[in-house]
């Protein structure tokens, strides 16, 4: 299978079962897996209702999620996705039947949610490849490290500025 599809928001593209399905919210890309007959299953809050933009968002902050199945086109709403199985080339995915026997299993349930580390792209590559993997909580983990150790070099340079200006007087 091809890493990517091409896409537009007009045509983008034509999933098939076991696909990853990226959709592109405001501030963050949400996560789901095509099962099929225009259905995904994708992980949103427990208390979700209407409409599916503003709940998916509400679920970046969740501690806890509900694993749902539902059209495709209500969970995308007014915003824009393309299918993206970027992690084939690194691993294999599992045969069709057993991604949807896994997935149609969770329907349902409650599960843990963390945004770093058991976000909706760690639930949708779980069941792809039977590990949860996830580059947007790999960046945003290196981001945080970056700022603190950015913030401990300037805390540092404070104190090192301090202790000089100690002896100047």
């Amino acid at each position: 299978m091809a890493a990517a599809q091409g896409f537009s928001a007009a045509h983008p593209g034509d999933p098939q079962p076991g696909d990853l399905i990226e959709i592109f919210r405001p501030a963050y890309q949400h996560w789901a897996l095509y099962l099929g007959d225009g259905y995904v299953i994708n992980v949103t809050p427990v208390d979700e209702g209407p409409p599916a933009t503003f709940a998916s968002a509400k679920s970046v902050f969740s501690r806890k999620a509900r694993v749902r199945m539902q059209l495709l086109k209500d969970v995308v709403g007014n915003d824009t996705y393309h299918i993206n199985n970027k992690y084939d080339h690194s691993y294999a995915p599992l045969p069709v039947e057993e991604i949807i026997r896994r997935a149609e299993y969770l329907i349902d349930q409650e599960v843990s949610y963390d945004l770093l580390g058991n976000n909706c792209e760690h639930f949708v590559t779980l069941l792809r490849y039977g590990e949860g993997v996830s580059d947007q909580a790999n960046r945003a983990i290196s981001a945080i490290g970056f700022v603190t150790a950015a913030a401990g070099a300037f805390s540092l340079l404070g104190l090192l500025r301090g202790r000089s200006r100690e002896r100047q007087y």
